[in-house]
């Protein structure tokens, strides 16, 4: 088995998913490899990745609906606001969900089902620049 490993770069918009979905397809039909596994990790403690789906956004709404519900900003719960009342809810929602995703590929695509999508989900109300190792495991 042969290993490459790639970083994608994204400038978010603030808090809000972005479909990453064809980036990373875009990565495994750049490697030298068919078939194997992809794995995702992004390198920061205020955003996530999450295996979502891709048909009605309603989704994507919906689950922010339910962050903002149960890690409200500016709760006075929290001491760590070093960076705004974003700060610790957007540390929380991350450990809530996932900094690393791990999918099969076959025919140079990720093996997802018919309604997911790969998706960046910036937990704080700023744009920022996000980093994520692509490692690509395969032959």
């Amino acid at each position: 088995m042969t290993i490459e490993q790639t970083t994608l770069t994204f400038q978010t918009h603030g808090r809000d998913t972005l479909n990453i979905t064809n980036d990373v397809d875009n990565i495994i039909q750049d490697s030298s490899f068919l078939t194997g596994i992809c794995h995702l990790f992004i390198k920061h403690t205020s955003a996530s990745l999450i295996l979502c789906e891709n048909a009605d956004p309603d989704v994507r709404v919906d689950l922010e609906t339910f962050m903002q519900h149960i890690v409200p900003d500016g709760s006075p719960m929290f001491c760590h606001d070093a960076e705004g009342t974003d700060d610790m809810p957007a540390h929380i929602r991350t450990i809530l969900t996932n900094v690393s995703l791990t999918l099969p590929f076959r025919s140079a695509r990720c093996q997802l089902g018919t309604w997911q999508g790969i998706y960046l989900w910036e937990h704080r109300t700023h744009a920022h620049s996000r980093n994520i190792i692509v490692t690509l495991y395969g032959e």
